[in-house]
């Protein structure tokens, strides 16, 4: 349905997309953050029942290439996704990538929705599961090499609370599993805690920050970095420009929580890169422009 579904959409603003709803006794707290990521990772927020989210995400190379790889502009890693609401509480989405020519696809469910009043919640609560498969050739062709090896699969929580209409911050705990580890001295599971949280300077600005703890074994054969990222989310209109510094090539959780592709802040192992987010309404009850 998502694939086919672009003809004569809609375009939306996204804020008015994450509005407020209100009932007797009850105010629904919305917009905690701009889009359905935060940087690199999932936010809270998602799409409404019949939008779909056009979302193209950029990673270019290191800075510390100099100025002969352009300070890394010559070098592009790129994300193309499609994301969809089949309810206001259900997003599905699907994506591809060039890093390991990787294929993802992921469900969103909102859990629970902070409210004040009457029956407060102090949350938001959603869940995200998803599935990554990586399609390159395999290098080892004397191992016995299994479809079942390329996936990567992804359970994580997403935990917010917004403070005001500036402040918002979220917890991620996570679980990814891969079923092929570079070693046997590496665990198939690994844990991790995600922290991030979003500063609105303007009706259509905000700066961001996000970070990811991963819990490795005191075994594991490679300590990689942590992923660490800083942005700013700009909105006009049905699109939301993100820019930002991360150290973190890959795009979905089974990549920058892993970390084989992060690099260290202090070398200057820092990439510059952007999300951009285009909404369409399909809801012919939704106001357009």
């Amino acid at each position: 349905m998502i694939f086919l579904v672009p003809f004569a959409s809609m375009g939306q603003d996204l804020d008015e997309l994450l509005d407020a709803e209100t009932s007797v006794g009850k105010i629904y707290e919305s917009a905690a953050f701009k889009a359905t990521r935060v940087i690199n990772g999932h936010s809270v927020e998602q799409m409404k029942a019949k939008h779909l989210d056009f979302r193209i995400s950029h990673r270019f190379g290191e800075l510390n290439g100099g100025a002969y790889e352009f300070f890394g502009l010559d070098q592009a890693t790129i994300h193309l996704s499609l994301e969809y609401g089949l309810k206001d509480w259900l997003m599905i989405g699907v994506g591809r990538s060039n890093l390991l020519k990787t294929y993802d696809g992921f469900v969103k469910l909102k859990l629970l929705r902070q409210t004040g009043g009457s029956n407060s919640v102090p949350v938001f609560l959603s869940y995200m599961g998803s599935t990554e498969i990586f399609t390159t050739k395999w290098t080892n062709l004397e191992r016995d090499n299994l479809f079942s090896s390329r996936l990567t699969y992804v359970h994580q929580l997403l935990i917010a609370r917004k403070f005001n209409n500036q402040l918002s911050l979220q917890l991620s705990p996570t679980l990814v599993h891969k079923n092929l580890t570079p070693t046997t001295r590496d665990d198939n599971d690994l844990y991790a805690l995600g922290a991030s949280g979003r500063y609105k300077i303007s009706n259509r600005v905000a700066i961001n920050a996000e970070y990811f703890y991963a819990f490795r074994s005191d075994d594991a054969s490679v300590d990689y970095p942590n992923a660490l990222s800083f942005g700013v989310d700009i909105e006009t209109g049905g699109h939301v420009f993100q820019l930002m510094l991360t150290n973190s090539l890959a795009m979905r959780e089974g990549g920058f929580i892993w970390g084989q592709d992060n690099h260290n802040w202090d070398d200057g192992g820092i990439h510059f890169g952007f999300n951009v987010s285009r909404v369409f309404s399909f809801d012919k009850k939704a106001s357009s422009y």
